[in-house]
């Protein structure tokens, strides 16, 4: 029989190797040293990986309460070693994102009158990555093919992908297993026709004899099929039972809270993020369908997630932003020509580059500066910066004096004076000390105002990583 499981835990390991599971993850050996006398007792250290037995897990399967049951056998307690032994990063990982994306999936089955734990589905289709591409183009946290995608009004298009929308590809994926509960009138059967189609579960109950459940017909199922059912059982036991497989999170990923606010035009999330002071970072977790950083005219009436901090100043202010945050005309034609070469090649013209009822700003270069980021600090573009001063190149030198025309004054203004007042500060930067839990996001929440973009860029970070300890610069 061990020998058995272990031939099936190999076989488990070499089949996710062709699937989404794994794509963009490593596999890490588990060492097989032989444990010490100490290692033997109980000890709840990161490293340490509790032994189990197949008749404790059959027992606690049993127990669980769920509107999915199943029965422990042998190809699922080899995706059940897999996941708490073998690959344990892999398990690591979408345990640190659960937060972020299960309330909202509970919500949405709830709705539809679905089984909760329908949502552990998305741990096997993308690793709850709603940016996810398989190797054939489905994409998102449900892997949708664009012709399913469109058979559930998801829109798919070179700007805007509906599929990596957390929210809309849910109620699609809700709605689409729905479907296929209400064709074969069984759960395992529904979710192996989401991962084949259901045109191969019917061949599949042809070629049985006329069987009807997973596991009859499982030896005439697509191989990666027969395995992807276990591999979701699977992670229903193991994500109930973490702690019995001393799961530790060092580092929690929390959602950022948001709210939905329509501009009913072009916009810019670049510009929009400069303008407000959010991470663009931020903007983009939490505006994955959009393409480019941009929205383009044809798709002007979609909501766009804004952090909630900064909701109300958008709202109050939307109608001075409307101007501020359009596509320039260069960059409706990249996105029109889904070509940024043209854009990057065009050539920098002087007379009758300066704009007409813009205000014009005089900007003395300082140490650090490159053209991208004064560019960026103001709203404009690098291509308008050298037109406006007449630059054949980008090169720049402290203390130089640079035209800089803007849309609106008032903002610009407090943008430079906020900008004015770091420089100030710079001089005797407040310093923060990391302590044990903190994370960049969590830093940037605490200070409120200070974007994580802000503090990577005080302090010379490449990465998101801090330790306890750390002094960081902010301010």
């Amino acid at each position: 029989m061990k020998k058995q499981i272990k031939n099936l835990v190999s076989a488990a390991t070499l089949i996710l190797l062709s699937q989404s599971l794994v794509i963009g993850q490593e596999l890490f050996e588990v060492n097989s040293l032989p444990l010490s006398e100490e290692t033997i007792a109980p000890n709840y250290q990161f490293e340490y990986i509790p032994d189990f037995t197949y008749e404790e897990v059959a027992r606690k399967i049993k127990a669980m309460d769920t509107d999915m049951p199943f029965e422990l056998n042998e190809r699922i307690f080899a995706f059940i070693n897999y996941f708490t032994v073998r690959n344990r990063e892999y398990t690591r990982m979408v345990l640190q994102r659960q937060d972020i994306y299960f309330p909202m999936f509970e919500q949405t089955l709830a709705e539809h009158n679905m089984p909760d734990d329908v949502k552990f589905l998305s741990i096997i289709e993308s690793g709850l990555n709603p940016r996810a591409k398989s190797r054939v183009g489905a994409m998102g946290l449900w892997q949708f093919m664009p012709a399913t995608g469109k058979m559930y009004s998801l829109n798919i298009n070179r700007d805007i992908d509906d599929r990596m929308d957390p929210e809309l590809s849910t109620d699609a994926a809700a709605k689409y297993i729905k479907s296929l509960y209400r064709m074969f009138g069984d759960w395992e059967m529904a979710l192996a026709a989401y991962n084949c189609g259901p045109g191969n579960v019917r061949k599949a109950i042809r070629r049985s004899g006329g069987k009807k459940t997973f596991w009859e017909v499982y030896n005439y199922l697509p191989r990666e099929t027969r395995s992807y059912v276990p591999q979701f059982q699977a992670m229903m036991y193991v994500l109930r039972h973490t702690e019995d497989h001393n799961f530790v999170l060092e580092q929690p990923t929390y959602p950022i809270a948001y709210e939905k606010i329509k501009f009913n035009q072009e916009l810019d999330l670049e510009q929009l993020a400069n303008l407000t002071g959010i991470c663009i970072d931020d903007l983009e977790h939490l505006n994955p369908s959009i393409q480019n950083r941009q929205i383009p005219y044809s798709n002007m009436h979609m909501a766009v997630r804004v952090p909630k901090s900064k909701s109300d100043f958008i709202a109050q202010n939307q109608d001075q932003f409307a101007e501020a945050v359009k596509l320039t005309s260069e960059r409706s034609v990249v996105l029109r020509a889904n070509n940024s070469s043209i854009a990057a090649n065009k050539p920098a013209s002087t007379g009758s580059t300066v704009p007409t009822n813009q205000n014009k700003i005089v900007y003395v270069v300082k140490s650090g500066d490159v053209l991208g980021s004064i560019a960026q600090k103001h709203g404009t573009t690098v291509t308008n910066l050298k037109a406006w001063n007449n630059l054949s190149s980008n090169t720049i030198k402290i203390g130089q004096k640079l035209d800089v025309y803007t849309k609106s004054s008032a903002f610009e203004k407090t943008i430079a004076q906020a900008d004015n007042r770091n420089e100030i500060a710079g001089e005797n930067p407040k310093t923060y000390t990391v302590q044990p839990g903190d994370s960049l996001w969590l830093i940037s929440k605490k200070l409120n105002g200070v974007t994580v973009d802000q503090i990577k860029k005080l302090n010379n970070l490449n990465t998101n990583q801090i330790k306890p300890g750390q002094k960081l610069i902010i301010g």
